[in-house]
């Protein structure tokens, strides 16, 4: 343990597993007493367990951020858990609808726009009327896919991505001026089921990635968190509406 967040709290959605929960138990080690929230109970206990079990500090809250409700509630509960909220991660969200543009379920295409874009927008704009005045750091959880870079059969994800990093630069601008300061990382290709094609096993993704990436292999959840935690930190303190790209050379 560490003592860069020590006395802070941070809140973590979609902290249930992978790049969410690798976060979590970050911010835990540095100190930070950690919330993880997201849909389920089952996997978010899991990280609580994985917290505690190393000495760390955390609770779990089930809410579903694209009910503006569950989205006030969670930032409420965290406060009342630990203190005022400091650090804020924007985690969830989903990868579906994909297919050709003209082919797109309907459905799919707002069920992902519901949770990538509408749930971060209920989100910060809840946690944010927490932090003004006192400071906080909001870091939103991107994607090399959107802004950056456009895969076919993304268009969708792109799309609600390429969102998430407008809404994060323009609120950086509009509310840094009252302490809260707004970043985003992006990542690409993790270590999570989320970047396995349909039917592939992690030897053959390790075999298409050497292929197709500069680096040659893609991200581990700990170095993503490790990006996050610095634009959390007063390191980065001059860092304002950044989006920190991760993702071993793709979009170079």
């Amino acid at each position: 343990m560490t003592e860069r967040f020590t006395k802070s709290t941070a809140l973590i959605t979609g902290g249930g597993s992978g790049i969410g929960r690798a976060i979590a138990l970050a911010f835990a080690r540095e100190g930070s007493s950690v919330v993880v929230a997201g849909r389920r109970a089952e996997p978010l206990e899991a990280t609580v367990k994985l917290i505690r079990d190393t000495g760390g500090t955390a609770s779990a809250v089930t809410a579903d951020i694209t009910d503006t409700a569950d989205a006030e509630r969670l930032v409420a509960q965290t406060e009342q858990r630990y203190g005022p909220l400091d650090i804020a991660v924007n985690n969830a969200g989903m990868l579906t609808a994909l297919g050709p543009v003209g082919e797109i379920d309907v459905e799919e295409w707002r069920t992902l726009l519901e949770v990538n874009v509408t749930g971060l927008l209920l989100a910060m704009k809840h946690q944010v009327r927490h932090m003004k005045g006192r400071g906080g750091a909001i870091v939103n959880v991107s994607s090399n896919i959107g802004a950056h870079i456009r895969l076919p059969g993304t268009g969708a994800y792109a799309a609600t991505k390429a969102a998430v990093s407008a809404l994060t630069r323009t609120a950086a601008l509009e509310y840094i001026g009252a302490g809260v300061r707004i970043n985003a990382v992006s990542p690409g290709a993790a270590d999570t089921p989320m970047s396995l094609l349909p039917g592939e096993t992690e030897e053959e993704r390790a075999a298409r990635v050497r292929e197709q990436l500069p680096l040659g292999r893609v991200g581990t959840v700990d170095e993503i968190a490790a990006a996050v935690l610095y634009l959390a930190s007063p390191e980065s303190g001059y860092a304002v509406g950044t989006e920190l790209v991760l993702d071993g050379g793709a979009s170079a």
